[in-house]
């Protein structure tokens, strides 16, 4: 069954809603995890976490800027 019959949403749109909410849920968890690291001592671990943090979050930005072109294009699904 296509999102649209379920959500009443294209596809891409749906797709590009869910990429959002999934990146900036990582982006929460990964900050989380470099937190701990900081408190930990461990500097290795915390450069990575906070790499994964920030393309996750570079990552919601760009599918945010995407789902705004379309909304403005009247959800023309490309």
């Amino acid at each position: 069954m296509a999102a649209t019959e379920t959500t009443g949403t294209r596809d891409v749109t749906y797709n590009l809603i869910s990429v959002v909410y999934h990146a900036l849920q990582g982006a929460e968890t990964y900050q989380m995890y470099e937190q701990d690291a900081k408190q930990a001592g461990d500097r290795e671990a915390e450069s990575l976490f906070h790499e994964a943090h920030q393309s996750s979050r570079q990552l919601a930005d760009r599918a945010k800027t995407m789902l705004g072109q379309r909304m403005n294009q009247g959800g023309s699904g490309r």
